[in-house]
């Protein structure tokens, strides 16, 4: 493929095309689908997960738009200095009334592997501090693993386990289980390599 051609594909301005085309099979498929999503939305979940481009949360859950509240930041971590991430779980829990929030994360994510390699990326690497700091909690379990990949998943699955103890911990979580709202925290784990959702934990109204 010539190099222009290929530039021309990446262009902001293919991708204007292709939602006009996806806009238009939509209403083929579904003529009253736009109407819908106008009139309100209803999720029963939220997302809270990684930026990475190879894990679009509504099309590995098979959630139409409109079905899932999301929040994506890098190596989905959860700290209570983020005002970005606590309004939209506060908007969520308070407003949509959602009955679960799904912290995910993913094996081979790069964030995780630069925290643990302490790469040193700029700006980024104070955010990843805190992914440093869940495996200077759990040092003893991971020197005990044979290699630095299987190292790197298990720091990708301890990572998903403190964020959901991050999400359970704040005031807008305590506050709703307080009030008797149903309100369930899971935490789960996406394989790029072979497109499935593992369960690692889950916390159903502050049981």
């Amino acid at each position: 493929m010539p190099d222009d051609q290929a530039s021309a594909e990446k262009h902001p301005v293919d991708l204007l095309a292709r939602n006009r085309e996806w806009a238009a099979d939509r209403i083929r498929q579904d003529p009253a689908f736009f109407e819908r999503l106008v009139k309100q939305q209803s999720p029963k979940f939220l997302w809270i997960g990684c930026s990475d481009s190879r894990v679009p949360a509504n099309e590995i859950v098979g959630l139409a738009p409109g079905e899932l509240f999301v929040h994506r930041n890098v190596a989905n971590i959860v700290v209570h200095s983020d005002l970005n991430c606590l309004a939209v779980l506060q908007y969520a829990v308070d407003v949509l009334q959602v009955e679960h929030v799904i912290v995910c994360g993913h094996y081979g994510c790069g964030g995780i592997r630069a925290a643990i390699e302490n790469q040193r990326l700029g700006l980024i690497d104070n955010w990843f501090r805190h992914v440093q700091d869940v495996a200077r909690h759990h040092t003893e379990e991971l020197d005990l693993l044979p290699t630095n990949a299987a190292r790197w998943d298990r720091l990708c699955e301890l990572n998903v386990e403190a964020q959901v103890e991050a999400v359970i911990r704040t005031t807008i979580v305590q506050d709703a289980w307080a009030r008797g709202q149903r309100l369930s925290v899971h935490g789960w784990i996406y394989g790029i390599h072979d497109g499935i959702l593992r369960e690692l934990t889950a916390l159903r109204d502050g049981a």
